[in-house]
Order: C-alpha cells, then sequence, then structure tokens
C-alpha cells in the first residue's frame, strides 16, 4: 500500500467513525506533515451545532493548533471526498502543497449533499442571489484598511 492510500484509508475510516458516532455526515479527513498525521477531523456540523465543521475545517483548525501556525506549509491533505466550496476556500487559505480526495462532489450530491447551488450563487450577479447581500457602510470600513494598510508590525499572510 502505497503511503498515499494508507493516508486516505485514515480519512475514510475517520468519515465511517463519523456517522457511527452520529457527529454529521461521511466525511473524514486528515493532514500530513512528511510522514505524520499532524490534523485529523471528521464532519462535526450535528454534534457541534457548527455548519462551518466539515471535515476539512476541523482537521485543518486541528492541525494549525498541534503546528503552532496558521499555514499548513509543506502539508498534505487527504479528504475522503471533494472538498465543498467553503472547505476549498479554507484549504486554499491554509496553503497547503496538495490535497487528495476519493469521493467526487457527484458522489456526495448523489448521497445527499449537493453544493451545485452555492457553486451557482457564487457565479451569480450579487444583486441576483438568493440570500440578499446588501453593501453597507463601506466608507467607515475603509478607515479599518487603510490602518491595516499603514500599519508597520503586521504579520502578512
Amino acid at each position: 500500500m502505497t503511503r498515499e492510500r494508507k493516508f486516505m484509508m485514515e480519512a475514510i475510516a475517520l468519515s465511517e467513525k463519523g456517522i457511527n458516532c452520529n457527529d454529521g455526515g461521511p466525511f473524514g479527513c486528515v493532514i500530513v506533515k512528511g510522514e505524520t498525521v499532524i490534523g485529523r477531523g471528521n464532519n462535526k456540523v450535528l454534534s457541534s451545532n457548527d455548519p462551518t465543521a466539515h471535515a476539512e475545517v476541523v482537521a485543518i483548525r486541528d492541525a494549525c493548533k498541534n503546528l503552532g501556525s496558521f499555514q499548513l506549509t509543506d502539508c498534505e491533505v487527504f479528504s475522503s471526498c471533494e472538498p465543498c466550496p467553503m472547505c476549498l476556500g479554507a484549504l486554499y487559505w491554509a496553503r497547503p502543497k496538495v490535497i487528495y480526495f476519493a469521493n467526487t462532489r457527484q458522489d456526495a450530491a448523489d448521497a445527499g449533499f449537493d453544493d451545485s447551488m452555492i457553486y451557482e450563487e457564487m457565479k451569480a450577479c450579487i444583486m441576483e442571489r438568493k440570500i440578499p447581500i446588501i453593501p453597507l457602510a463601506r466608507k467607515e470600513a475603509l478607515k479599518v484598511f487603510e490602518s491595516w494598510k499603514l500599519k508597520t508590525d503586521k504579520t502578512v499572510y
């Protein structure tokens, strides 16, 4: 068995553990640095009452805590399913070097986890989205961005 398959099998086992514990949907994720698993997660949406507690997000939080870093430099992500739009965004922010996945987004849709509406919403004009998204107080908020730009002791990420 290749090392990649070994880590993927661990992610798949986490997805099964999560549904057996009624934590949430059938999703698992491990994050690896070198040969060491540094982050683990299964979907915990139901057990935590947190719609953002997807397996990848839980694993990112665990890995970053264990690394003492907000980025996953030189890390590999093994997810039991192709990441949803939220998880994909979180993974891009975390900056791993590679993402492996087992089930596809179509497999997820067939199991009742269809993200196609979100993909479509992301392409839609802001004024045509299903949930109203309304600009407000930009002038005041821009002042804080200006302060950030001028801040000399910031950590850029």
